[in-house]
């Protein structure tokens, strides 16, 4: 049986050797991959380019208006008899407005316009550090549902030797029915675990595949984090200074003040100075006595004082000042949940490190117990049922390290992230250029012309409707 065993775990670690696929891929190349072609990432960098575009929007209330009409007008049929009225008149006029004073609306405006734009920056970097850390956990789950599939067919298979061990010895009468009935228990209970686990890794790879845009190929084991901090109150103190939630919310805040200021200014008086041109032309529908043309221009400054107008603007003053208050509240709310997240984080990834050192303590000595009791069962000191306990303890020790290493990771990704230092910018991601929001706003800001506008919009993102459906395949038995 032992010798069974042994050719059975040499044959298992030569598989491994020989199906290592001669291309992998690395966390890196997935979160590059995920920044380029992820539609959540890229939606979110389109709506903060509509973001961008209420600056000059704003800033176009309290730019001139000019405006051009053209009429023509032809008298089809008229009882009344006059050599003064034509039956044809073209009239055709021009008017230039130029606001003046407009009690500071636009000014705020264009000023709680800004701010949003850098609040929609600041949301824009804490999606990108999402979608990050929704990549690494993906990454991670896929890295250790494949090892927890290898060490489950690991156990099957060695089950497998087992039962045919204490079959071979129930036949010459050395065990009895009961060990080859627990035996084949075992076995079943293994086969069943093995199936759960390989479904799980299914729906790891699949979620990977959403979130990537390609299937996940050989993943490599990822590098070690950087900047993790030293404790927990420096961690906080990082993340109040750098979250991008927290940075958001704070811009939102002075974003809210301005609305105020922009609704006081609907109970000022407006001033703004005009010009007006028009040509009148009769087309020669009047007799020769009369002009055939007439031309006018004037120019003035015109003043609104209002007076009442129904409480309106004192509502809209009241209701812009109760969603400053909503700002504020909503800052100090993202910044309690910043310091719970930060500091939650680090006890989870702290615990993870503890578990993983607890984890290889129990997988070695449970090494060492499966060893020592195979040597006693061949004695006739232990039991069938106490060596199938035994590499059960050592599975499920193997399982436990290999989960508490995926934990540790995330949960330290996790914490970069709540700390604002889990960006493409943090992380060092090769394959080209990285996003810049401020690029666009610097290219729209400025633009006054009123045809201007961009190409025709296309996918940014990568589609996977022609990704294979995925399988509980493992690179060491694609390999095989």
């Amino acid at each position: 049986m032992f010798h069974r065993i042994k050719t059975s775990l040499l044959l298992t670690g030569a598989v491994l050797v020989m199906a290592t696929p001669a291309t992998a891929e690395t966390l890196r190349e997935a979160l590059w991959k995920a920044y380029q072609s992820n539609p959540t990432l890229t939606g979110a960098r389109a709506g903060q380019r509509a973001n961008d575009e209420n600056v000059p929007i704003a800033r176009s209330n309290g730019l001139p208006d000019v405006s051009a009409t053209g009429t023509f007008n032809e008298n089809i049929y008229d009882s009344t008899i006059s050599l003064a009225r034509p039956s044809r008149v073209f009239s055709g006029g021009a008017r230039v407005t130029v606001p003046l004073y407009l009690g500071g609306g636009v000014r705020n405006a264009v000023k709680g316009a800004k701010a949003r734009v850098e609040a929609g920056q600041a949301n824009l970097r804490g999606t990108e550090a999402d979608l990050f850390s929704a990549v690494v956990s993906a990454y991670m789950d896929v890295i250790r549902d494949e090892s927890i599939v290898s060490l489950n067919q690991t156990q099957v298979r060695v089950l497998s030797v087992n039962l045919e061990a204490t079959r071979d010895r129930f036949e010459v009468g050395d065990l009895t029915r009961t060990d080859v009935a627990q035996s084949e228990a075992r076995l079943s209970l293994a086969q069943a675990q093995l199936q759960q686990v390989e479904a799980q890794l299914v729906s790891s790879k699949e979620n990977y595949i959403q979130l990537v845009g390609s299937e996940p190929s050989a993943l490599e084991t990822p590098p070690v984090l950087p900047n993790l901090p030293a404790g927990v109150d420096t961690a906080v103190a990082v993340a109040l200074k750098n979250n991008p939630d927290l940075l958001a919310a704070s811009k939102a805040r002075e974003a809210a003040r301005y609305d105020v200021g922009s609704a006081k200014s609907a109970r000022m008086p407006r001033i703004s100075a005009f010009g007006d041109t028009s040509y009148t032309d009769y087309l020669n529908s009047l007799p020769s006595t009369f002009p055939g043309s007439a031309k006018s221009t004037s120019a003035g400054i015109q003043t609104t004082i209002p007076i009442f107008q129904g409480g309106g603007p004192s509502a809209q003053v009241r209701q812009a000042q109760a969603r400053q208050s909503q700002a504020i509240e909503q800052e100090i709310g993202t910044e309690r949940f910043v310091i719970a997240s930060t500091r939650s984080a680090y006890a989870q990834w702290q615990a993870a490190n503890q578990v993983i050192r607890s984890s290889r303590v129990a997988v070695d000595a449970n090494k060492l117990a499966l060893e020592g009791v195979r040597a006693e069962n061949s004695v006739g000191t232990r039991t069938i049922l106490d060596i199938l306990d035994a590499e059960r303890e050592l599975l499920n020790a193997q399982v436990q390290l290999v989960a508490a290493e995926r934990n540790a990771y995330v949960a330290g990704f996790s914490l970069l992230a709540s700390m604002g230092q889990a960006e493409a910018r943090d992380l060092g991601l090769e394959g080209g250029a990285l996003y810049d929001p401020t690029e666009n706003y610097r290219r729209v800001k400025g633009i006054f012309w009123d045809w201007d506008q961009d190409a025709k919009p296309v996918p940014q993102a990568t589609r996977t409707v022609d990704s294979r459906a995925q399988t509980s395949e493992t690179p060491a038995k694609s390999g095989n």
